[in-house]
């Protein structure tokens, strides 16, 4: 792919994936424009961003092994996955700020506590080393392998966080269940993958061998 088309691409990224913080920085500025809980707005917008770049993330491995043509998208998984960072700590921020006042010993009552707030915690925990070995400098630290291997934490954070989701809602609301229907698909196309990556290996090393 052109370098120009890339830029242009990665600046169509940027606005994207700014829309839901201009919203809500909009929103924040203009009464009533947070509805009637605007700290409920900030967390559920922050978490459903989150939830959202993830899969998108995710999405873009099996998306581009469809055509070789798609191969481009991979340049842009590092940026959405940063961004699925950033909102996850927008969200993290929004409930140390807005719901605990940052009142430490709230928080670690909480954490103890609720168990939808433990597993967002643990699902932040699991985004942060993968936010922070993000650079060229990391994967050549850290190595291919282990570099790989180590952000493959990003099914186990995408898990965490859709559990995270169907604990807070009340019981009877099904609006985590897209979600967890696109996660289990991409999840399951990945396993898929391998099995069949794993039966093209071997019988090629069989027909060498023969």
């Amino acid at each position: 792919m052109k370098r120009p088309v890339l830029i242009f691409l990665k600046a169509l990224t940027w606005i994207a994936c700014l829309v839901p913080l201009a919203r809500l920085i909009y929103g924040a500025l203009t009464p009533g424009g947070l509805g009637a809980d605007p700290s409920a707005h900030i967390a559920l917008t922050t978490g459903y961003t989150t939830l959202m770049l993830l899969i998108i993330t995710l999405a873009i491995t099996p998306v581009r092994r469809l055509s070789r043509h798609l191969s481009w998208m991979i340049r842009l998984r590092r940026l959405l996955g940063l961004f699925a960072f950033f909102y996850a700590t927008l969200h993290m921020l929004a409930y140390v700020a807005l719901y605990s006042g940052f009142d430490v010993h709230a928080m670690i009552a909480d954490i103890a506590k609720r168990r939808f707030i433990t597993m967002g915690v643990i699902a932040w925990l699991l985004l942060l080393p993968l936010a922070l070995t993000s650079t060229t400098w990391a994967i050549r630290k850290l190595g291919g392998k282990r570099w790989n291997l180590l952000h493959k934490l990003i099914y186990l954070a995408v898990i965490c966080g859709v559990i995270h989701y169907w604990w807070q809602v009340k019981t009877g609301v099904l609006t985590p269940l897209p979600f967890t229907i696109v996660i289990g698909i991409l999840l399951l196309a990945r396993i898929l993958y391998a099995l069949l990556s794993n039966r093209k290996s071997a019988a090629s090393q069989r027909t060498s061998e023969a």
